[in-house]
């Protein structure tokens, strides 16, 4: 809202149900003008000061922020530069894998409407990566896709078996992974490995710390919370979306 003169007086922000004034003068008048476009219960003052995490957002260079990452980010990039041959030849490896992070990814990115943040391709040290950060009410958690479409999956802790394949000690890399990511953010993050699509999955006995999810269960994810304040949240994704955060881990 302005003045005739051009001079700003107030925005309605009605996500967070706030009229902010830049000058308590003309307080009334902005509600006058301003009272058929408000719904529900309105806060009415100026401006809230921005936090800790806002600040260091602004000044977080687009080339150090890995918000903007797609699920399988890094692997699109390698198949960009190098697509391999062609398919008639042989299945490339990594476009099950980019297949498998997708899916994951776009189940985990529909929980941001709940309080959750979603990163994708956490870049680590060495070349290694975490395939999703998720921080949310219910914790952090590392998650690490896995694709086993139509295939039966055995996890025999903590060596994972997909169909005929060998048995891969997946867990223990995805439990580093965590401790990495932990050891970042100050913060405990639980492992996950997200199954894309297995025509059935064992589990003989209990796992240590780490939780195995179909890509349809990963919304139970969102069914946890009282761990984390909505600020809390704020801060940590604010805090992991810095490349920077990862450059010693």
């Amino acid at each position: 809202m302005c003045r005739t003169d051009g001079r700003h007086l107030a925005w309605y922000d009605r996500e967070a149900g706030r009229v902010n004034l830049l000058s308590e003068e003309y307080g009334d008048e902005v509600l006058t003008v301003l009272r058929p476009f408000l719904t529900g219960s309105v806060t009415v003052g100026p401006p809230p000061v921005p936090t800790a995490a806002e600040l260091a957002l602004l000044s977080l260079h687009p080339d150090d922020d890995l918000a903007p990452n797609r699920p399988g980010e890094a692997l699109l990039v390698a198949l960009e530069r190098d697509p391999g041959p062609p398919r008639r030849l042989r299945p490339d490896p990594r476009r099950r894998a980019l297949a498998a992070e997708r899916t994951v990814g776009e189940a985990l990115d529909r929980l941001e409407g709940a309080g959750w943040h979603t990163l994708h391709s956490v870049p680590l040290p060495g070349g290694d990566r975490i395939h999703h950060l998720v921080i949310g009410p219910g914790g952090l958690f590392c998650v690490r896709s896995l694709y086993a479409r139509r295939q039966r999956v055995r996890v025999a802790d903590p060596m994972v078996a997909v169909g005929r394949q060998e048995p891969r000690p997946l867990l223990h890399r995805l439990r580093a992974d965590a401790a990495r990511a932990s050891y970042a953010l100050t913060a405990e993050v639980r492992p996950v490995l997200a199954l894309t699509e297995p025509a059935a999955l064992t589990v003989p006995t209990p796992l240590r710390e780490a939780r195995v999810l179909t890509d349809t269960d990963l919304p139970e994810l969102a069914r946890t919370g009282g761990v984390l304040k909505a600020a809390d949240v704020e801060a940590l994704h604010a805090m992991a979306r810095d490349r920077h955060t990862w450059a010693r881990v």
